[in-house]
């Protein structure tokens, strides 16, 4: 049995949860902030159980969650779900007016894809190797971060990269936290299971706390009463307060069997932003199975194809990694985003050619830019309370909708909405197959023939249903529904939407 945190009193709160009190103060707008702010007490607390209240000081502190920055990466180098820059920006009339044929895959035709792999194949052998050969050395330890990665991106030869990563694990410590964050990745990705014991005693030693939340992640996969009790201990001696930390006590929280706020009516959520085209991404958790993205207008009702049915269109927002959205390359955490126009990868050919919806969350977008208006003279800083004043008013306590503020003040960016140019066959099996996996982003499926040009767009079809009335800035809003072994479907959220266009 775990032991309790012992019952505190609001006054007597540690030092890391007394801004609980007043979570008025706003944000500086760099995402290098080192003080956080939380939520006042949420509903999830109130009339709780006897034992509920006693993770109530850590779950405050856990109530917000989110992502983080990526290195860009040179174009032979593993694949990525951002480009490196935006470039080509697209106006609304130039968006309605693109045609699937007008595409050519960045990575060419099928006979240079296979070409390539089996390049990106041969480079997981000779680093698996090398690394297995010298399992402290720095130089070996990147080349198999990379080719771990692309062990990830195609789903290939995880056998051939096991001994060597698990070689590197127990001195870790002593790689700098560049070459620590993918293998530790590479550890929660592919080989909980086999890294776990290696894991219980690198864990005290990780000094960062992107790179030690992974490792608990990893060991919170168990569900062993030992490896909650040990990530518990750990995270009680690190600043909690921390955006990556208080995602991790919600997560650990959560293992612990403490129950869940409901979620508030999906009808009120769809009218958020009244005035601006939104796009609402629904989701699994885990994000195991393809999602699902509608349209709205900015009139409040929902974009429909001409015999009047509703466009909808599958759409994954599962990471490569699988890691929680406050994490380098997780998954696209929940909440609102701001839509910025649209954009095409400077240098990503994973995402191929077509344009993608440029989303940005708090702090990696200004206050002006997510309230969309032009940027006064003095502006404000980010807060938690000008955030929730973004969403209706019954979701503003609904803790899952705070991952997007707290992936901003991890430093998260670039979780666009974009194309794929990967062979989907490479995940068949999985359960969310078709879908391609990124680097975070949510992508649409596009498909490609053999000599590389583009058959079919769910992209295009997402792009021209947000800019249908001529505007490309407006919101998105990722939101998961219940846990289901099948893709979200439209009869799961249809209702939710006529009772919101009956609002109108």
């Amino acid at each position: 049995m775990i032991p309790a945190l012992p019952s505190l009193p609001m006054l007597s709160l540690p030092r890391w949860a007394q801004p609980l009190l007043n979570p008025s103060s706003t944000w500086p707008q760099a995402p290098t902030a080192q003080r956080h702010r939380a939520l006042r007490q949420p509903a999830l607390l109130r009339g709780a159980t006897p034992r509920a209240l006693r993770w109530a000081p850590l779950l405050a502190a856990a109530l917000l969650a989110a992502c983080a920055t990526k290195t860009p990466l040179p174009a032979q180098q593993p694949p990525g779900g951002r480009p490196t820059a935006p470039t080509n920006d697209f106006s609304p009339a130039a968006l309605q007016a693109l045609r699937p044929a007008q595409f050519r895959s960045t990575l060419g035709s099928a006979a240079q894809v296979r070409e390539r792999l089996e390049l990106d194949r041969s480079r997981i052998r000779g680093a698996s190797s090398a690394a297995r050969s010298a399992p402290q050395d720095t130089a070996a330890l990147r080349e198999l971060a990379e080719a771990l990665r692309l062990v990830a991106h195609y789903n290939l030869e995880q056998d051939t990269a096991r001994p060597a990563l698990l070689a590197a694990l127990p001195g870790l410590d002593r790689q700098p936290v560049e070459v620590q964050r993918p293998l530790l990745t590479a550890a929660y990705t592919l080989y909980p299971q086999d890294a776990a014991p290696l894991l219980r005693d690198l864990l005290p030693r990780l000094t960062t706390p992107r790179e030690f939340a992974i490792a608990a992640y990893t060991l919170l996969r168990s569900r062993q009463p030992s490896d909650l009790a040990l990530v518990r201990s750990q995270v009680m001696q690190r600043e909690t307060s921390e955006p990556r930390m208080q995602a991790l006590v919600q997560a650990l929280l959560m293992a612990e069997g403490l129950p869940q706020a409901a979620r508030p009516p999906l009808a009120d959520l769809l009218a958020v932003r009244p005035g601006f085209p939104v796009v609402f991404s629904f989701q699994r958790p885990g994000r195991q199975q393809m999602g699902l993205a509608l349209v709205r207008q900015a009139d409040g009702r929902f974009v429909r194809r001409g015999d009047g049915g509703l466009v909808n269109i599958a759409q994954l927002a599962l990471s490569s990694s699988g890691l929680p959205g406050t994490l380098t390359l997780g998954n696209t955490p929940q909440g609102l985003f701001a839509i910025q126009g649209a954009g095409r990868a400077a240098t990503n050919p994973w995402i191929g050619p077509t344009p993608y919806l440029h989303s940005k969350v708090p702090v990696e977008a200004s206050v002006a830019d997510f309230e969309q208006r032009p940027a006064g003279s003095t502006e404000p800083g980010w807060s938690i309370d000008r955030y929730r004043a973004l969403l209706p008013a019954t979701w503003r306590d609904y803790a899952p909708m705070q991952e997007a503020w707290l992936a901003g003040l991890a430093g998260r960016d670039e979780m666009l909405m974009h194309g794929s140019t990967i062979d989907p066959r490479y995940y068949l099996g999985n359960s969310f197959f078709p879908g391609t996996p990124s680097d975070g982003c949510m992508v649409a499926m596009e498909y490609w023939d053999g000599s590389g040009t583009m058959v079919h767009s769910d992209q295009l079809a997402l792009l021209q249903a947000f800019t249908k009335d001529g505007r490309d800035r407006g919101y998105l809003v990722l939101v998961e529904l219940d846990a289901s072994p099948r893709p979200v479907s439209l009869a799961e959220v249809i209702d939710a939407v006529v009772q919101a266009e009956s609002r109108l």
